[in-house]
């Protein structure tokens, strides 16, 4: 059964940057690895960055020029990199990906990122 597993959330003050991994655990032949989303308690899940046709990125405006995304399809491993990292960025961050066999989303657990003095 193919998972995919974050890491690299954490506590960290205002200013700071964290790193973020998702890596898929099993065989991943069939996954392709998408998107970073971000949920706060009583909100819906939203959509933070990811990739479009090809290596083509898209970031949510709020995040832009502090956050990147990228990924290495052979290593079958995606990154956030947060930068100048804000409280109102504090939230459980997901990593997506879809199951091209199966047909059908894959989420991770969620790596919990707290910016905070």
């Amino acid at each position: 059964q193919v998972q995919l597993v974050e890491s690299g959330g954490g506590l960290v003050q205002p200013g700071g940057s964290l790193r973020l991994s998702c890596a898929v655990s099993g065989s991943g032949f069939s996954i392709t690895l998408i998107d970073w989303y971000r949920q706060t308690p009583g909100k819906q899940r939203e959509w933070v960055a990811g990739f479009s046709t090809g290596d083509n990125t898209n970031i949510r405006d709020d995040v832009k020029g502090r956050f990147t995304i990228s990924r290495d399809n052979a290593k079958n491993t995606l990154w956030l990199q947060m930068n100048s990292l804000k409280p109102e960025d504090t939230a459980v961050y997901y990593c997506h990906a879809f199951d091209r066999v199966l047909s059908q989303n894959v989420w991770g657990q969620g790596t919990q990122v707290t910016v905070s003095s």
